[in-house]
């Protein structure tokens, strides 16, 4: 478990230099940076969220936010979008993704309506489905949330008390590129990050989706130190 008082000052410690050349703002940005790093590299179970809305009638537009989706701010990416009626059974559709050029294609005229079976980004705040609703649908959308940074106000996260070694290595190589270190501290640095992002990725998407019943245990190739032999 890393807090964020305690990880700033691993950056000083490890930089062997004081808050007159790493100020509390340029440690931040490798905070932030550190935290954007791995929520790109590793799919995080703790970061999944399904939100829910309803679709407007003869509207083939989704504001994010709108009805109970988050805040754009907080939204890394879409996972799925499904649909099912807004009374009778719950049968729910997965819609497919697309692109807008081909929603354009297949469905060119927006006032027609009928049951929706694709969507496609619009912008940074809106999905755009089609064709469009002839019914005011409910809609699931699964997405991977951002994660809650780790700040002077927010002093303890996810990825501080679960994944420390992979923030600190990360941050440390941010550090040394800002510095202009070393180039074999870098290195270290960056392979440090590697390998601690490789172990969160077994655990992640790995071993938490794995059934080891029906599947098997996760078998992991051990990579043997090769010895020389003299001549």
């Amino acid at each position: 478990m890393t807090t964020y008082s305690e990880l700033t000052q691993q950056i000083l410690d490890y930089t062997e230099v004081s808050t007159d050349v790493l100020s509390s703002t340029r440690t931040d940005d490798f905070i932030e940076h550190t935290e954007n790093r791995i929520l790109r590299e590793v799919d995080i179970d703790a970061f999944r969220s399904y939100q829910n809305a309803t679709l407007t009638t003869s509207s083939p537009f989704v504001s994010l936010p709108g009805g109970s989706f988050p805040d754009p701010t907080s939204l890394a990416t879409i996972r799925t979008v499904s649909i099912w009626p807004a009374s009778g059974a719950e049968i729910r559709t997965f819609l497919e993704q697309k692109d807008v050029s081909y929603m354009n294609e297949y469905w060119p005229n927006r006032t027609s309506t009928s049951t929706p079976k694709y969507w496609a980004w619009w912008d940074q705040n809106t999905i755009y489905v089609a064709p469009t609703p002839d019914s005011a649908y409910n809609i699931e959308v699964g997405i991977t949330r951002l994660s809650t940074r780790l700040s002077s106000s927010n002093t303890t996260t996810w990825l501080g008390n679960n994944a420390p070694s992979a923030l600190l290595y990360g941050c440390l190589a941010e550090a040394f590129k800002f510095l202009k270190g070393p180039a074999e501290m870098l290195q270290l640095y960056e392979q440090s990050y590697q390998r601690a992002i490789q172990d969160l990725a077994i655990e992640q998407q790995g071993k938490h989706r794995r059934d080891e019943y029906m599947q098997g245990e996760l078998r992991i190739p051990l990579q043997q130190e090769q010895k020389s032999t003299g001549g």
